[in-house]
């Protein structure tokens, strides 16, 4: 028997057990119903279906629960079996209650049938389960005892395999090591031979490059000489070069100095005559302007020294902080 019939003998017993079981569950329901509403105060009637609902609830429980033990392998203990049989019997008492109260045996036995049907079924399922899972778990192991004496003859067929090729090597290896040995002495006696023409040729090249590398070092020597020479030339000019540029720089430096202590002296000049009693000359004044705006007085002062208008001389500022505007000075001094 295979894991596939095993597997469909499962789901047969699994549909049919869960068949009965709610087939009992519904028959219940529909029986007890009207022995909990009898004995139920009016105002609660609604509830008479609530006790065998709970009571069947146990018994969904208890199926289920010893299903996956039984895939498990496991066991409950006695709890689950107590359970088990007090849902039975309270479903059986239940069901059977109001015909027993009516002393009708017919119907006491008519509805133990759905209790007592659920009770064995209950406890068949387990233990067709319980046996199911013995079968596969022997079966199983005697897989695996297959699969084990299988891969031993595997493993002893590859064994015997590696022996019968390593003897084969080990015989082609001694044939190719008898070869080898003669051929190399062959070898042997012909590397003799070149290794004392090596040696003579290694000589000869060893002088040739003795004599090579003593010109090589002669010609190094006299090439370093004229580097020497040259970079000590090289020098010289950029230390000649370096003293006129830093002679320059200083003149240079010397005359920008003279030039703004000369500027300076007029400027103070300029502006050391005082306000102006009249309008002076343009000249005269843009000289007067030029000086103020460089000692950095307002364009009020610089108009009292000239005696011309605010106006002009803020055209006159305005084209020493920007040349462009020459155009709007213009208008502002025909003005």
């Amino acid at each position: 028997m295979n894991s596939v019939q095993t597997r469909s003998a499962e789901r047969a017993l699994s549909g049919g057990t869960w068949l009965i079981v709610c087939g009992a569950m519904l028959y219940s329901i529909l029986t007890v119903t009207p022995l909990m509403a009898a004995h139920t105060a009016e105002q609660w009637d609604w509830t008479a279906p609530i006790l065998p609902l709970v009571v069947d609830a146990a018994v969904v429980i208890v199926v289920k629960l010893d299903d996956v033990l039984a895939r498990l392998g496991g066991e409950g203990g006695r709890w689950p079996v107590v359970l088990r049989w007090m849902t039975g019997l309270m479903t059986l008492a239940l069901n059977t209650a109001d015909s027993a109260l009516k002393k009708d045996l017919v119907g006491v036995a008519v509805h133990s049938v759905a209790p007592l049907l659920l009770i064995v079924t209950a406890e068949t399922s387990l233990a067709y389960r319980r046996a199911i899972a013995r079968a596969v778990a022997a079966l199983e192991a005697e897989q695996e005892a297959v699969r084990e004496r299988r891969e031993q003859a595997t493993r002893e067929r590859a064994e015997q395999a590696r022996t019968e090729a390593r003897e084969e090597r080990e015989h082609a290896a001694a044939l190719a090591r008898e070869q080898r040995e003669h051929e190399a002495a062959l070898a042997r006696e012909q590397s003799e031979r070149e290794e004392r023409q090596r040696r003579e040729e290694r000589a000869d090249r060893e002088r040739a490059e003795q004599v090579e590398r003593e010109a090589r070092e002669r010609r190094e020597r006299e090439r370093e000489h004229r580097e020497h020479e040259l970079l000590k030339r090289e020098q010289q000019a950029r230390q000649q070069a370096e003293t006129e540029r830093r002679e320059r720089a200083e003149r240079v430096e010397r005359e920008r100095r003279e030039r703004e202590e000369r500027a300076g002296r007029e400027r103070a000049a300029l502006l050391e005559r005082g306000p102006a009693t009249a309008k002076l000359p343009e000249d005269d004044a843009r000289q007067i302007v030029t000086a103020a705006f460089g000692a950095g007085l307002s364009v009020r002062s610089a108009a009292e020294l000239c005696g011309w208008s605010v106006g002009w001389v803020s055209a006159r500022y305005a084209e020493h902080r920007d040349p462009s505007a020459d155009g709007a000075s213009l208008a502002i001094a025909s003005q």
